[in-house]
C-alpha cells in the first residue's frame, strides 16, 4: 500500500504540472494562429516524438531501472520547460521554439509511460491491479479537473512564462516521491510456456544484449528486436492484440478529432455566452476550460464507477475486454454527437459522457495488458500499445486537421465516430477467441 501511495501520489503532481502547462501552451497556440494546420504541427510535435521513442522505451523497461527511467524524464522535461520560460520573460519565445519544446517534452513522456506501467505491477499484488489502474485514472482524471480550471485562471492573471513554471514546480515534487519507493525483489514468474520458440527469442535476445551492452550498433538492433519479438508475442495472444489494435485504431480514429475539439469551440461558439448559475461562459479561455472540464469529469465519474465494480464485474480477462469493446463503441457515438451538437450546454454534456466512455476503457485495457503478459514481456507490451496509439493520433491529424480548413469542421466529428464503431465490433470478435494456457 504504502509503496503504490507513493507512486500513485508521484505521478499525480507530475500530470498536474504537466496538464496545466500543456494546456496554456495549446490554448496559447489556438487563440494566435486559429488554424487547422498549426493544431496539426503543434500535434506532430507534441506525440510523434513519443510514439517513435517508446519503440526504445518498451524494452527499456524490460531491461533497465524502471524507477530510474520513471524519474530521469521528468527532470530533463523540467530543464527544457525552464529554458521557455525564459525564452517567455525575455520576449524571445516563437512558435518554432515551443514546437522544439514540445517535441522533447513528448520524447520524454515515450520513455516515462512504458517505465510507469510496467513498474505498477513490481508494486502492486496482482488481484490489485485493476483496482490501483482504476484509481490511476482517477487521479488523471481529477488532474485533468483541476489543471484546466488552474490554467484558465492563471492565463488571466499570469503571464506564459510564470505558468510554465508550475510543471518545474510539481516534476520535483513528484520525483522526491518516487525516490522514496523501494521496490521489492521480483519474484520471477516462472513460466515454462508451451512456445518454445518464443521463449528461446526472448532468450537470445537477452544474452545478445547482455554480450554487447555498451555497443550503439548492437543496442539498436536488440532493441528492434526486442520490439519483433513484442509484436510477434502480442499479436499471437486474442486479447492483447484486441486491446493494442483497439487501442491505436480509436485514436486513429477518434482521439484525432477530439484533438481539434478547442478548434471547434473557438470557431462554432465564438460569441455564444453559456451562464451555468456557478459560471458565465463568456471568453475563449472559459470555453476552452470547460471543454476540457466536460471531458475530465466524465473520465473521473467513469474511473470512480470502475474503481468501485470493476474489480467485482470485471474479475476475468473476458469481461475486461467486452468492457473494452463496449468503451469503444460509446467514444465512437459521442464523438459523433459532438459533431452533431449545435448547443453549448449539449455539447458539454456529450462531451462529459465521451470522458466516462474513455474511462471505461482506459483501465481494462491497462489490466489487460498487465495481467495477459509475462513478466519479462510487459514492458515490451506496453512500449507497443504507446507507440501504436500514439502514432495513430498524428496519422489521424494528418487527415482530419487539413480537412477541417476545407470542410465544416463539424463534419470531421461525425466521420471519426463512425469510423471508430467497427473498432469496438473488432475488439469483441477477438475477445471470443481462446487464449494461450499458459504464457
Amino acid at each position: 500500500m504504502r509503496r503504490a501511495v507513493l507512486l500513485l501520489t508521484g505521478q499525480a503532481f507530475s500530470l498536474l504540472g504537466s496538464s496545466v502547462v500543456q494546456f496554456a501552451i495549446w490554448w496559447w497556440i489556438v487563440m494566435q494562429t486559429r488554424t487547422g494546420s498549426a493544431m496539426l504541427l503543434a500535434t506532430l510535435f507534441g506525440v510523434l516524438p513519443q510514439s517513435l521513442v517508446s519503440i526504445f522505451g518498451g524494452p527499456m523497461a524490460d531491461r533497465y531501472n524502471r524507477k530510474a527511467l520513471i524519474i530521469l524524464p521528468d527532470l530533463i522535461i523540467a530543464g527544457v520547460t525552464v529554458l521557455l520560460s525564459v525564452s517567455f520573460a525575455l520576449d524571445w519565445a516563437s512558435l518554432s521554439l515551443i514546437f522544439v519544446v514540445l517535441l522533447i517534452r513528448s520524447a520524454g513522456g515515450g520513455i516515462q509511460q512504458p517505465a510507469v506501467q510496467s513498474f505498477i505491477p513490481d508494486v502492486v499484488p496482482a488481484s490489485k491491479l485493476l483496482r490501483v489502474n482504476a484509481i490511476f485514472g482517477v487521479i488523471d482524471s481529477a488532474n485533468r479537473i483541476a489543471a484546466p480550471a488552474l490554467a484558465a485562471v492563471l492565463v488571466n492573471l499570469v503571464p506564459l512564462w510564470a505558468i510554465l513554471l508550475v510543471d518545474v514546480t510539481t516534476a520535483v515534487i513528484g520525483v522526491s516521491f518516487v525516490a522514496m519507493i523501494r521496490v521489492p525483489r521480483m519474484a520471477v514468474r516462472n513460466s515454462a510456456e508451451p512456445d518454445s520458440e518464443a521463449a528461446a527469442q526472448r532468450s537470445s535476445t537477452v544474452a545478445a544484449a547482455d554480450a554487447a551492452a555498451t555497443n550503439p550498433i548492437a543496442v539498436l538492433h536488440r532493441t528492434f528486436a526486442d520490439l519483433k519479438v513484442g509484436l510477434t508475442y502480442a499479436m499471437r495472444h486474442p486479447y492483447l492484440k484486441g486491446v493494442i489494435l483497439g487501442d491505436a485504431l480509436t485514436c486513429l480514429m477518434s482521439v484525432a478529432p477530439m484533438n481539434l475539439t478547442l478548434l471547434l469551440m473557438t470557431r462554432e461558439f465564438e460569441g455564444i455566452d453559456l451562464n451555468l448559475g456557478f459560471v458565465n461562459l463568456t471568453t475563449a479561455s472559459d470555453k476552452l476550460a470547460a471543454n476540457e472540464l466536460g471531458m475530465s469529469v466524465g473520465m473521473l465519474l467513469g474511473g470512480a464507477v470502475m474503481s468501485a465494480i470493476g474489480p467485482k464485474l470485471l474479475r476475468r480477462s473476458v469481461a475486461q475486454m467486452h468492457a473494452v469493446a463496449f468503451g469503444i463503441a460509446m467514444v465512437g457515438v459521442t464523438v459523433i454527437g459532438l459533431g452533431v451538437a449545435r448547443n453549448l450546454l449539449l455539447y458539454l454534456i456529450i462531451d462529459v459522457l465521451n470522458g466516462v466512455a474513455s474511462a471505461v476503457c482506459v483501465g481494462p485495457m491497462r489490466t489487460v495488458m498487465q495481467s495477459e503478459s509475462d513478466e519479462l514481456m510487459v514492458g515490451r507490451v506496453f512500449g507497443l500499445d504507446t507507440m501504436l496509439s500514439t502514432l495513430g493520433m498524428p496519422l489521424g491529424m494528418l487527415i482530419f486537421a487539413p480537412l477541417a480548413d476545407v470542410i465544416p469542421i463539424a463534419w470531421v466529428f461525425i466521420a471519426g465516430g463512425l469510423l471508430t464503431l467497427p473498432v469496438a465490433w473488432y475488439v469483441l470478435a477477438l475477445s471470443r477467441k481462446p487464449v494461450p494456457s499458459q504464457r
